[in-house]
């Protein structure tokens, strides 16, 4: 309060005098002047003023898209999934976050263009105002909808070439014309702002697939259609399933180039945001090439947590994609395991010091903190119940969905209420350290039983001992200890398994952590985190190769081998695999995403 009277006795509460209040207004007013000045200088984009316009849906030449923009100032920002998915823009590799090279019907090498990027809200966002004046782009916000209008080029031809690798449309045109690809299962479609003639239809069948002309070897292409129009060219394709068709352009003249091969990853080696880059590229395992997508985080840069779907509640699943966007998280990788038929928690996540759920099967897991720190070892808690009469009851699990005779713990954590998982159980509420109610439900499912908010809930099982000993008015206290005791300092964990390295030795043993045989040796796509000798955190997915499977464990050891681990920790692969990144997944098409219970946000620093 010292600084309060030191203001007070300066006299600041007296009334100013004219000539005081004159000199002010003219200082106001030449700063005023200097602010206007300095609006149009090029300012660091964390100097940016608030938007002034922004939403979520983009009108573009008649067809909506859904993806974020912000008008600030003179710029126009798109997300940058937004850019590639809607206009066609490739992303270029660059070294400063703050700056975003492209091509879109350029040279980089002659013509390079450089957007200016800036992150909120979960995203990264491109400033497109320079090129929208240069290709004449109309652009008008109405509300939270963002009306984008661009010039229509026209298709002077579409020629299709048939390759060892694969096949090659090529669409040329008369301008730079914004296009957008929507790939399903055995299907895709190119959608190319540009006018064309029925005759381009007409040209293009004769060069069509048929019988009475064979495919080469790696011909993919199965089947080919165009719709003209006077607005929109629409090529439709059907392909083999898992047949990602990549396109690209080129200038001078226009061309709209749409491969179709096996190995269609395109590399990618762009920093996101500072202490964030994202990766992707094939790596080679005994023969076969699986397509990798990692990001690799610094971690005094980068803050991570784990995440769940609901925060209220530890069960019910989603998709990731909402997981991130719920927590606000700019980049997540799904975590561990789960029973999808319940959707409960089977593994250990802690945030904050707080288990959300505990560990099982003393099965492999990461911790950390702020400060950079990391533990990858197989986890168990030793915790016990302790009553005022010297007994003690092992608790079994904490907030889990694995269900095991004896003792569990359930939380405020878990939610509001318990719904017996076994027929038979014991209930018992502990407010303040004191067993106060015992209730029976009977089977399993039947009516929930609240939690205290104050205390917790004990699940009894095939435990007539335990239910015995903890009647009404019995003293508790809750003990724990985590193996290896280099858990306990550390604030945040996440389980899944099995551990793959430790000490850049594959320590891989499925059995070990109660996993079956069929798990151990599947091959599937996969998701997994690591830790480099530099230091640095490496959050993967692994996805089928281009001969059609995904990695086994012991490959998936390997890979983040090859990726420079020391340590790393094998996550929920399969259908679960999903990496997020400012909007949209990047290993995989959501739709063949399945919806996960848990995961990990990663989180920029301010």
């Amino acid at each position: 309060m010292g600084w309060l009277k030191q203001l007070g006795s300066t006299g600041i509460h007296r009334r100013p005098k004219r000539r005081a209040l004159l000199i002010l207004g003219f200082l106001l007013a030449l700063l005023g002047v200097w602010a206007s000045v300095e609006v149009g200088w090029e300012r660091p984009i964390s100097a940016q003023p608030l938007p002034a316009a922004s939403g979520s849906q983009v009108l573009l030449n008649g067809q909506r898209f859904d993806f974020p923009w912000q008008r600030r100032g003179d710029r126009l920002g798109i997300a940058d999934f937004g850019i590639e998915s809607a206009l066609g823009f490739t992303l270029l590799p660059n070294a400063d976050s703050d700056l975003q090279p492209v091509q879109w019907f350029s040279d980089p090498q002659q013509t390079p263009l450089d957007l200016v990027a800036w992150r909120e809200g979960g995203y990264r966002f491109l400033d497109v105002s320079a090129i929208s004046q240069t290709q004449g782009w109309q652009i008008q916000p109405v509300g939270a909808e963002l009306q984008l209008s661009v010039p229509v080029g026209t298709v002077q031809n579409v020629r299709l070439g048939r390759q060892t690798w694969g096949d090659r449309i090529v669409v040329d045109l008369t301008a730079a014309s914004a296009w957008n690809l929507t790939a399903a299962s055995g299907e895709f479609t190119v959608v190319v702002n540009a006018a064309s003639r029925p005759e381009i239809a007409s040209a293009l069948s004769s060069n069509l697939p048929s019988t009475s002309k064979p495919p080469l070897p790696g011909n993919l292409l199965q089947a080919l259609t165009i719709v003209p129009g006077s607005q929109q060219t629409i090529l439709r394709g059907t392909l083999p399933d898992g047949i990602q068709p990549v396109v690209t352009t080129l200038p001078r003249p226009n061309r709209l180039v749409i491969d179709i091969r096996r190995d269609d990853l395109q590399p990618r080696n762009i920093l996101w945001a500072p202490g964030l880059r994202w990766r992707q590229q094939y790596l080679p395992v005994g023969g076969r090439s699986f397509p990798i997508y990692w990001l690799e985080i610094a971690p005094r840069q980068v803050s991570l947590r784990p995440i769940w779907s609901d925060p209220t509640t530890a069960t019910g699943i989603t998709p990731l994609i909402n997981m991130a966007k719920r927590w606000q998280a700019p980049a997540a990788i799904n975590g561990g395991f789960f029973n999808r038929n319940n959707q409960y928690p089977l593994g250990a996540i802690r945030r904050d010091r707080t288990w959300i759920s505990g560990p099982i099967l003393g099965r492999g897991a990461i911790a950390w903190n702020d400060q950079g720190e990391f533990v990858l070892s197989r986890l168990s808690l030793n915790q016990t119940v302790n009553t005022n009469r010297g007994q003690q009851f092992p608790i079994q699990t904490i907030n889990s969905g694995y269900v095991k005779a004896g003792v569990s713990l359930y939380t405020p954590a878990w939610g509001l209420t318990y719904s017996p998982l076994t027929d038979g159980e014991t209930l018992i509420k502990v407010v303040g350290n004191q067993v106060v109610d015992q209730q029976f439900p009977g089977s399993a499912g039947s009516q929930p039983v609240l939690i205290p908010t104050d205390g917790y809930l004990l699940a009894v099982r095939s435990q007539t001992s335990a239910s015995t000993a903890l009647a009404p008015g019995t003293q508790l206290q809750l003990s724990e200890q985590a193996l290896p005791s280099s858990f306990e300092p550390l604030p945040q964990v996440m389980a899944a398994g099995p551990l793959l390295l430790s000490r850049g030795q594959q320590v891989l043993n499925a059995t070990v952590e109660g996993f079956s045989t069929a798990f151990a040796t599947q091959a599937a796509p996969r998701s997994a985190i690591g830790i480099t000798a530099q230091g640095s955190l490496l959050v993967v997915a692994a996805h089928l190769s281009p001969t059609g499977r995904g990695p086994t464990l012991g490959e998936m050891a390997n890979i983040m081998g090859q990726l420079g681990c020391l340590d790393a920790l094998n996550l929920d692969g399969g259908s679960s695999s999903s990496l997020y990144l400012g909007g949209r997944l990047i290993n995989r098409s959501p739709r063949t995403a399945a919806r996960v219970h848990n995961g990990i946000g990663i989180f920029l620093s301010p």
